[in-house]
């Protein structure tokens, strides 16, 4: 066996990452701690001085020291983090879930695959040392033939808003469930309940149905007054209770059911208590990411047993969002070539483009349209009707109401306001009276700004935080103020145009691109047309805007 020295760089050292940095120390393969947050720097260097700090994660990736990377990070970003880790030739754990899709799971797999990369996934149970005796109980036939399963994960403390209840809490369970049975559910069935907050579950109940006759349900819930972490599994022989709050662990119970007088008796017996070892499940867990990356193997829990896992999730998603008890099949649960946040709706008729990304407690209603590579932010409103065009940037709180049509390239600033009618009154009905709203290819409008409806946003023109525009913009028009009015010129990189030549040529300071008033109030760019795209070398910008200053 090859014993050569893995260095391992965590990223994140948070709730969690703060004790996978600590086992990953106690196995002498901590090389680098990355956290953006300043603070982590001396943490490190008054706990673990010999590992190198980084805040940025790129830097990460280009140090050759660094063979692995140990994501610990919120769970939207585990898709990019590793996939990017993959490309730089790296190794990876993640944390579950492995990502918020299926699609990107799969993606995942399929990279690392490609690149020869370790990946795992941090479905930490499956290394518990009572978890992996009642698997040996299962395939040995001690506990006879399986007929169902339990498991209840409650507890009072962190509650997230960026994910509900079943994905912080259920993968877990769900690893554990796939890994006795060996079979995917042929069908779940979810149900919960949203009490702190309207858009995020705090209680999901999970039924799962399997193709050899198993049940299994789990009950997942962050409002528990204490700790419970108990998984059962009933068989023809004998019971089994993995409770990991519990002093005993692994318990067994070899009651059986009797059937007298054609009536079904339960016949007790006395508990017999499992021997396990004490080892931590989370410093094993790491030993075996670092085995698998020293002897190139698969890991226990690779790829391939994150995206069952992911699968499953989203079958008991798509149940909980249909609020109807309705029974889902993970294998008919359509993989989208877009991302849908779990906490977020988009309705049976709404058309979304591939690659776009639709984010926390947001809503795509029946009948919008929405374009390729689009990214809608945090709540975000988007009723019937509305047409959204590509690449279109639409930040928190932002409601896009009927009769607005949105082009190619628009920046939609935080909590900015777009209308559809004119003068509304609760009293009277206008809903076949929607105005029309026109933002031209290109145009920014700034956070807080009000667009009242019946107006057209020309190209590239750009509206200032806090504006009020009541009537038409023309194309690159700079426009602030309440009411709004235009105060200049913009190229289509942001930049003000300032100082015509003899010729009244004014040059953008970032992409060099000339423009000119060709007439009155209408300005063109002399270097590109309008409805042309940017090149793709112009499409990053390198600079912050005041470094153009001056």
């Amino acid at each position: 066996m090859d014993n050569k020295k893995i260095n391992v760089c965590v990223v994140g050292m948070g709730y969690w990452g703060k004790n996978l940095v600590r086992d990953f120390h106690k196995l002498g393969a901590l090389h680098t701690v990355c956290d953006a947050r300043p603070e982590v720097d001396a943490l490190c260097r008054d706990n673990y001085p010999d590992a190198r700090y980084r805040a940025a994660y790129e830097d990460v990736l280009n140090d050759p020291d660094v063979q692995a990377v140990v994501l610990a990070t919120p769970a939207v970003t585990h898709f990019d983090l590793a996939r990017r880790a993959i490309l730089a030739g790296k190794d990876v754990y993640v944390e579950k879930p492995m990502a918020v899709t299926a699609k990107d799971g799969e993606a995942l797999v399929r990279l690392a695959a490609e690149h020869k990369r370790v990946l795992m996934v941090g479905h930490i149970l499956r290394y518990h040392p009572a978890v992996v005796k009642l698997s040996e109980l299962v395939n040995t036939g001690v506990l006879g033939k399986i007929q169902y399963l339990y498991s209840n994960r409650l507890n009072i403390g962190k509650i997230r808003t960026e994910e509900n209840i079943l994905w912080s809490f259920a993968p877990h369970d769900i690893s554990i469930m796939l890994s006795l049975l060996g079979e995917m559910p042929t069908r779940v069935w979810c149900e919960g309940g949203n009490y702190l907050n309207q858009a995020v579950s705090d209680v999901t109940l999970s039924h799962f149905e399997f193709p050899g006759g198993v049940r299994a349900h789990i009950f997942v819930s962050w409002l528990h007054p204490f700790k419970e972490q108990r998984l059962v599994v009933v068989g023809s022989e004998k019971m089994a209770v993995f409770d990991d709050s519990a002093e005993d662990k692994l318990v067994l119970y070899p009651h059986k059911v009797q059937w007298k007088n054609r009536v079904p008796t339960a016949v007790k017996a006395d508990a017999e208590v499992v021997s396990i070892d004490d080892a931590q499940p989370l410093y094993l867990e790491c030993a075996h990411f670092l085995e698998c990356v020293r002897e190139r193997k698969t890991p226990l829990t690779d790829g391939e047993e994150g995206l069952r896992v992911l699968h499953v999730l989203e079958a008991c998603q798509v149940s909980l969002t249909r609020k109807a008890g309705d029974a889902v099949s993970p294998s008919e649960v359509a993989t989208h070539d877009y991302f849908v946040h779990p906490s977020a709706f988009v309705d049976e008729g709404a058309l979304v483009g591939a690659g776009s990304k639709v984010w926390h407690f947001s809503h795509i209603m029946k009948g919008a349209r929405i374009g390729e590579r689009c990214v809608l932010g945090q709540n975000v409103n988007v009723d019937g009707g509305v047409i959204i065009g590509n690449n279109v940037k639409i930040q928190n709180n932002v409601s896009v109401y009927t009769g607005t049509t949105i082009e190619d390239d628009v920046f939609l600033g935080p909590s900015c306001v777009l209308t559809n009618v004119t003068n509304p009154r609760s009293q009277v009905n206008r809903h076949s009276l929607y105005e029309k709203t026109l933002v031209r290819r290109g145009a920014t409008i700034g956070a807080n700004a009000t667009m009242v409806c019946g107006i057209t946003v020309g190209r590239y023109a750009f509206i200032g935080a806090g504006a009020v525009v009541a009537k038409d913009v023309t194309d690159y028009a700079l426009v602030l103020g309440n009411p709004g009015k235009q105060v200049g010129w913009m190229s289509r990189h942001g930049h003000r145009l300032i100082n015509p030549d003899q010729e009244g040529v004014m040059t953008c300071p970032e992409s060099g691109f000339r423009y000119k008033e060709t007439e009155p109030g209408v300005l063109k760019c002399l270097d590109l047309d309008e409805e042309m795209p940017l090149p793709e070398a112009m499409r990053k910008g390198t600079k912050t805007y005041d470094a153009f200053k001056g």
